[in-house]
Formats: C-alpha cells, structure tokens, sequence
C-alpha cells in the first residue's frame, strides 16, 4: 500500500508541479447574480483559454419516466445550431477558432458549455449565447442526434461492463428519482418531436434554475458586462430545487444477469457520502486505501482479474463500490469482503498515510489542470457540494484526516454490500455474496 501511492505520486508529481502553482496562486474566484442568475467567475492568469458551463439545476428530478431523455435530448440538439448560426456556419467557426460547444444533461444537473481562445472569446461568447437563447431545432439536427442516442442506447446493453452498470442502477434505483435514466430510453428518445424540444428548452430559460460558471484569463468586470447584456431579460421563474432522498442499502442484495460471458462481471455497492458531507474526506482516503488494497491482494497476489477496483461516485445520492472481472468470482470477492472487515476492525498503519498527502496533492492539480475542468468542479460543489467555497478546502480536508476517521467511515457506509453480477449464476456463491444470510 504505501510503496504504491508512492510510486504514484512520484509520477505524477512532475507533470503537475506547474499546474499547481498556477491553481494555488494565480486564481481569484468572483460571485455576482444577473437578475436571479447566480455567476461565478475564477480568474486563472495565463491560461490559453476561457470555458464557460451554463448549468441547468435538478439532472433527472426534473424528469418522470415518460420524460426520460428530454433534457439531454434537448440540451444537445440545441447546440447543433441556430437561426444566425446554422449548424454549417457553427462549424466553420469552431474549425477556424478551435472552439467546442456541447450540451448534455446527467443524473444531477445538465450543461451547456463553450471553451474557447481569448482572442475569440468575445464571438465564440456571442455564437454561444445565440444557440442557448434561440436554438433552431432544425429537423435535420434533431433527426442526427436522435440516432445517435438510439445508437447509444442500443449499444450500451451489448458490452458486459455497461450493462452491469445499467443492472446496478436498475437494482439500486427503484422508487428513487435516479430510477429514471437521464439518457432516456428507446421508447421516449423516439417519440419526442422538435415541438417537444422546444417547449421543453423554453421552461429552461429562467434565472433561478441556471447556474453559470466560467474560468479563464479575463477580467471579471468585462465578463459581467458580457453576462448582463447577454441574460438579464431572463424571466427569473421560481424553480425549487427538491432534495436527493438517498439510496436504500437496509441489507445486502445480490442480483444476477445471466449471460455467456468468458468470466464474470461483479460490482458491490456500498453507501457513499457526497460532496457536502463532512464523512466525503475520509471517505474518499478509505476508499483509496480499499482500492491499493484490493489491487495488491486481488491482482498482484493472487492473480484472480487483471483490474479489481474499488471507487466513489460523485452524486447527490453517492455510492461507493467494488468491482471485479474473474472467472472465480467467489474467492476474488470473499478476499475484498475480507479487506473491506479488516479496515473496519483495525487501524490502518500510520505508515500508510506517509505517500496520501502527495498522491491526493498530485492527483487533484491533475484534475484541475484544464479551466473546463475546474468549471466543472466548481459547479458540482455549488449545485451538490455545499457551495463553490468547498472546493477550496479539498486538501486540508483530505490531510486532516486519520487513521480513526478512516475506520469509522468504512463502518459507516461500507455495509450491507449490494452486489450486481453478469455471468453464470451457477459460478456464483450466494453464502460468499451475502455473509450471514
């Protein structure tokens, strides 16, 4: 365990040393509201480019099952183009400006986004505007995109690995609003009309259900006016945005897909805190140590899968889980079962936490290293995290904490695991999956 967060962090730390000065030192964060529009703007002197994230509140607690699917329908197609900018003129200016535009919506919140150059800012800003403010929905752009979501959808059933997630989801998610997926799902992805697009993106357009975030080096004074002009005739709306109930895990479960696979595919799922839960940190570090863990045990000892793992989700509702590939998928998930009790019942070793403080310091500066990729963290702290301000407290939060912060977390949440497998269920040891049962 220690030997390898050294290792990693040794490997990363060169790439990410001027990265991480940049971040630390160069970047002021400014908030200001445009007629019920909450902004935040980070400063990040010397960056190449600008990226911009207008983000719609709620992801699919906007949705019901019939509706599943519309938002990132509607977000995506809007994109595509817009009275003044076609989608053949869009797409000679993101040529010649080396500029992208996307939209998108997940579980929690959607987005519509533009990363640009500074000398081009100020028309990639105006193209950008257009499209979110008066998108076309041109037949032909809606028809390209359904295809692609149909294909998407299609697709996704096919490959072992995304349909155990499809299954863990299905098994996690019933009577919760994540139950309703935010890709849609064949039945309503075909059957929405341009019209609907467009009834749908009209109800999107009010102050309190965006929020827009941008980073970049450019002052803000400049931006804001850029903001006013471009959004203060939004109507402000009275959107709610209605509380995340968490996800049910009173006891194990284990549901089997079965499927002719050469080995079988199982993840466990374990309750996870989110961004705005003071348990997140030691969380995140428990799971980092269950991950080397499982890594070094599973793999490197044993040789049973060439990629356990063991992750955390981001979500309002969060989870955690474990996953392995392994034809003996019994004896691969009686040994992480086994760690996962060991972290519970013992202390890790202070030696242990000697390589932590680098590898997060190392591996967050990599994260951070793109402006759209701090918009987005910035977003997800103010829409799920408790407020942008958290974000800033990421590192001393992690090196704050210890060995017993880390034991009591895996009590907590790493409990009542539920397991999704697709393979053989004749493979599968019931009495290994649910102990005690």
């Amino acid at each position: 365990m220690k030997s390898l967060i050294a290792i990693l962090s040794i490997l990363v730390a060169f790439s990410v040393s001027g990265a991480a000065q940049t971040a630390s030192t160069d970047a002021a964060i400014t908030e200001f509201d445009v007629n019920g529009l909450k902004v935040i703007f980070k400063k990040r002197t010397s960056s190449p480019t600008i990226s911009v994230g207008l983000y719609v509140r709620g992801g699919v607690r906007n949705a019901t099952p019939e509706t599943a699917g519309l938002e990132n329908f509607t977000l995506q197609a809007a994109m595509e183009g817009s009275k003044s900018y076609p989608k053949a003129v869009l797409r000679r200016e993101l040529a010649r400006t080396g500029s992208s535009i996307g939209g998108a919506s997940g579980t929690d919140l959607g987005a519509m986004s533009v990363v640009s150059t500074k000398q081009d800012f100020p028309e990639m800003w105006r193209i950008f505007t257009d499209l979110v403010l008066n998108p076309a929905f041109a037949k032909e752009d809606v028809e390209r995109i359904r295809i692609a979501l149909l294909s998407g959808i299609a697709d996704a059933n096919s490959q072992p690995d995304n349909a155990l997630s499809m299954l863990g989801s299905k098994a996690l998610t019933f009577g919760h609003p994540y139950a309703v997926p935010s890709e849609g799902t064949a039945e309503t992805i075909a059957k929405f009309t341009p019209a609907d697009l467009r009834s749908y993106h009209k109800g999107l357009l009010a102050s309190s259900r965006l929020l827009l975030v941008a980073v970049g080096d450019y002052e803000p004074d400049v931006f804001k006016q850029m903001v006013t002009e471009s959004f203060a005739k939004l109507p402000k709306g009275n959107y709610q945005e209605k509380p995340v109930p968490s996800l049910v895990f009173d006891k194990a479960t284990l549901d089997i897909s079965e499927r002719s696979v050469p080995t079988n595919y199982v993840k466990g799922y374990f309750r996870a805190p989110n961004l705005a839960d003071p348990d997140y940190y030691a969380m995140r570090v428990a799971t980092t140590i269950l991950q080397s863990r499982v890594y070094q045990i599973v793999r490197v000892q044993r040789n049973l899968s060439y990629a356990p793992n063991a992750e955390m989700d981001e979500d309002a509702a969060n989870t955690g889980n474990i996953y392995v590939t392994a034809v003996d998928a019994n004896e691969a998930v009686r040994l992480m079962l086994a760690i996962i009790e060991d972290m519970k019942q013992n202390l890790v070793e202070r030696d242990e936490f000697e390589g932590l403080p680098g590898y997060f310091l190392t591996t967050y500066y990599l994260d951070q290293e793109t402006d759209i990729a701090q918009v987005r963290s910035l977003a997800n702290y103010e829409l799920i995290g408790g407020g942008w301000r958290n974000s800033e407290k990421f590192i001393p939060s992690i090196n704050a904490v210890t060995p017993e912060a880390v034991r009591d977390v895996c009590r907590k949440y790493m409990k009542n695991v539920r397991f999704v497998v697709i393979g053989n269920p004749n493979a599968i040891d019931r009495r290994i999956f649910l102990p005690g049962s």
